[in-house]
């Protein structure tokens, strides 16, 4: 049975929150990262704070380079940086435990979190909101041109999501969801095959029309 890292009181089945000191413990992550501070300020503004981000390298194989705020701990992405962090961190996943993704999305659930849009740390243009995958519970604020925005914890809230089956689940169910509009797809394609058929035929009788008026 797996025991606290902190009090080693015995942990719930699925479950990294001790139920007695609420420590969460480890997610058997492959390493835990460790950064440098490559830019104590950058140009790049934290959309809560309006303080200037610093840049971090992470150091995964190379430069790994990402914006965090040191105030309120959020962290800018470019565009793929946290499919890369994920992939490097989390060890490969083979089974989806439903259970313990519930879980995971209630420990870390804030009810206290506003729901407003928050700005681009690189533009100041508004971002979009999406949840990242099917059930993370993490909602997160998007740029197209830019990045993507995570609040403090919400990295390890993906990673945990991942090491139980979260990525697994969301590439089926996006495989579920293709195949389900394959109906329809058909559907559509029948339906404006009959509508060339009948406009085709609406144009034979209109030509034929016009043959009979010059010759007969």
């Amino acid at each position: 049975m797996a025991r606290c890292s902190c009090c080693s009181a015995p942990l719930a089945a699925n479950t990294n929150k001790c139920l007695y000191c609420g420590t969460r413990n480890d997610v058997d992550l492959r390493d835990n990262h460790h950064y440098s501070i490559v830019r104590a300020q950058t140009n790049y503004l934290c959309p809560h704070c309006e303080k200037a981000l610093q840049t971090i390298d992470l150091g995964l194989n190379g430069a790994f380079l990402i914006e965090r705020c040191a105030n309120c701990f959020g962290l800018f992405f470019a565009h793929g940086k946290i499919e890369a962090l994920l992939e490097h961190s989390v060890a490969s996943v083979f089974d989806i435990n439903l259970q313990q993704l519930d879980h995971i999305n209630q420990d870390r659930y804030l009810s206290d979190k506003a729901d407003s849009y928050i700005k681009c740390p690189a533009c100041q243009l508004f971002m979009s909101k999406n949840v990242y995958g099917y059930r993370s519970g993490v909602i997160v604020d998007r740029c197209k041109n830019h990045g993507v925005w995570l609040d403090s914890g919400e990295i390890t809230h993906l990673m945990e999501w991942k090491k139980a089956g979260g990525q697994l689940l969301h590439e089926q169910h996006q495989i579920d969801h293709k195949a389900s509009d394959l109906p329809s797809l058909k559907q559509k394609k029948r339906a404006n095959s009959k509508l060339d058929y009948a406009l085709l035929s609406e144009d034979t009788e209109n030509i034929l029309d016009s043959l009979k008026r010059l010759f007969y």
